[in-house]
């Protein structure tokens, strides 16, 4: 029976970075995936696909250079869904290529197959061709997440979908329900929008992606409306059916009825745990699937490790390869530093989001006194060549130090431009980096410098502990 010093379940972003660390350390490393392709729900549902239908519909649809040409600007005429996902399956394609290429070279061995304990060490893989029995003195948990599939509606994959189906819909849309107005919901929504389809979301909540700033869920909200978005907040959907000429149906508890000819099930995900036979292990799951881990990753087994959406939140991308990473150095007795309590969130909704460290509502609830410093796309040079109509950066500040508290972004290549903003936060810095630093010209960068400039001149002698720069 083959054995290893490590065996991870599941090749997404987590599984990925543990079970290459673990190589780095140099052990002997096992992954297991049950899909036909690596890469988890990132590379093959998710993440890389949803993104990459994005950029295709903001380039087809001519979107982005609408500032400057006119609303009615279009690159391509009647956009198909084979025309946005035949990029997502290039890429799609290559991501997978560069995982295995990864995992080749690290000595790490892939083993094809759904994955279940039979003890706490030893696991069961079975394929359509095999079934072999491994052991492993440590084991990490990487399955991931699935969209949660609602009682009240039949997913047929075609007319009724969740995230998973959704770019397997065999035609665009005119009219779409999106039932969930989370991050993926608000993505879809906004994405699909953007193509032309009219789209309705329903959500149960009077308030949506209440972790962010409120003002940048109100500008989304404004500019999703602009693209002529329904927002039923509030509202339960208590049924779905067809409605005859290839439509759906979704009543409303409060009676309502939202037709359209397609309907997008984005009410949440729950950890794919449920094949794994984890009371055989010791372990057990809560009621969305999800496992509790300690500090350090670690299960109710010691030598157990769980990391990325199967442990819940954040659920991002992003952390959940530093959790892996992190995961099989303590596995290992390995020393690391990590910089977890601060990450970037990016929400690629059109407009795209980004944000890092705190925001008005949780400054005003800890009662810290702060001051705003603001920039908009439409000010700065690049955004005037862009075409940039929509965006602003965003900076918040302690009043008395200058001190950089949190950086909020809408608009173009927000996800990109808030790394600047969590550079400066994690050194502890303040406005004077800004207002001191040289900035590329033109950029959109360049809003950095234009909200510091701002926030100086909110900021009086009085309330201030340094002098104030002689050009605010």
């Amino acid at each position: 029976m083959p054995h290893y010093d490590m065996i991870v379940i599941g090749s997404g972003p987590s599984g990925q970075r543990a079970a290459v660390q673990a190589a780095k350390l140099g052990k002997a490393v096992a992954i297991c995936e049950r899909r036909e392709l690596v890469g988890g729900v990132c590379v093959n549902t998710g993440t890389i696909p949803s993104k990459t239908f994005r950029e295709g519909a903001l380039y087809l649809s001519g979107f982005i250079q609408r500032g400057i040409y006119g609303q009615s600007y279009v690159v391509k005429e009647n956009i198909t869904m084979s025309d946005l996902v035949s990029r997502c399956n290039m890429v799609i394609e290559r991501e997978v290529d560069i995982i295995r290429h990864q995992m080749q070279r690290n000595q790490v061995v892939v083993i094809d197959g759904m994955a279940r304990f039979l003890s706490d060490q030893e696991l069961e893989i079975t394929s359509e061709n095999s079934r072999i029995q491994i052991t492993a003195d440590n084991i990490v948990i990487a399955v991931g997440t699935e969209s949660a599939h609602p009682t009240e509606a039949h997913i047929d994959g075609k007319k009724v979908v969740t995230a998973d189906e959704v770019l397997d819909m065999p035609e665009l849309p005119r009219t779409m329900t999106v039932v969930g107005g989370g991050v993926v919901g608000m993505e879809y929504a906004s994405i699909f929008a953007a193509l032309g389809v009219e789209v309705t979301i329903v959500d149960a909540r009077k308030g949506l992606l209440e972790f962010l700033d409120g003002e940048m869920v109100d500008s989304l909200i404004y500019h999703m409306r602009d693209m002529d978005c329904v927002f039923r907040l509030g509202e339960r959907v208590g049924r779905v059916d067809s409605y005859g000429q290839g439509r759906v149906v979704a009543t409303l508890d409060s009676g309502k009825r939202v037709i359209s000819e397609a309907l997008l099930y984005s009410v949440g995900r729950v950890g794919a745990t449920g094949d794994l036979n984890l009371p055989a292990a010791g372990l057990d799951a809560d009621e969305r699937g999800r496992i509790s881990v300690n500090e350090r990753y670690r299960t109710a087994q010691p030598h157990i490790y769980a990391v990325g959406d199967v442990i819940g939140f954040p659920s991002l991308a992003s952390t959940s390869m530093e959790q892996g990473r992190i995961a099989a150095c303590n596995a290992f007795g390995v020393s690391y530093t990590s910089e977890r309590s601060l990450f970037p969130y990016g929400i690629y909704s059109v407009p795209e989001i980004a944000m890092v460290g705190q925001t008005e509502e949780t400054l005003t609830e800890n009662r810290v006194p702060y001051e705003i410093g603001v920039a908009r796309y439409r000010e700065i040079a690049r955004g005037a060549i862009m075409g940039a109509t929509q965006g602003m950066l965003k900076i918040l500040f302690d009043r008395e130090s200058r001190k950089v508290l949190g950086v909020h972004i809408i608009g173009h290549s927000a996800s990109e431009l808030i790394h600047i903003g969590q550079s400066v936060l994690a050194f502890g810095g303040s406005l004077d980096y800004f207002v001191n630093t040289v900035f590329n010209y033109p950029t959109l960068a360049e809003a950095y410098k234009v909200a510091a400039l701002d926030g100086y001149n909110k900021v009086g002698p009085e309330d201030s502990e340094a002098p104030l720069p002689y050009w605010s």
